[in-house]
């Protein structure tokens, strides 16, 4: 089954809150501020994996995406919606 995701703005204009109707987590949070660093977690492994991509914070149920200053929602946001969405199918 598909997992819902509600995307919402966040006080930094680089990040955006993706919600998931499931556990993003299963306790505590998770920072991950690179692709090596998120090694262990394979949904903040394939969200490096997007051009633009800075940062992954993840709790409870969601995963707060932060994107390097130079890139845009426009073109990144998508594909962090579908790469969610994958990961916990």
């Amino acid at each position: 089954m598909a997992v819902n995701v509600q995307v919402s703005t966040t006080p930094n204009e680089h990040a955006l809150k993706f919600t998931l109707d499931k556990p993003a987590i299963e306790s505590g949070h998770k920072t991950y501020a690179n692709a090596e660093a998120a090694e262990e977690l394979p949904v903040a492994k394939a969200l490096f994996a997007i051009d633009g991509v800075a940062s992954v914070f993840l709790m409870a149920d969601f995963v707060t995406v932060t994107k390097k200053p130079d890139a845009s929602w426009d073109t990144l946001q998508s594909g962090v919606m579908s790469t969610i969405q994958t990961s916990y199918e």
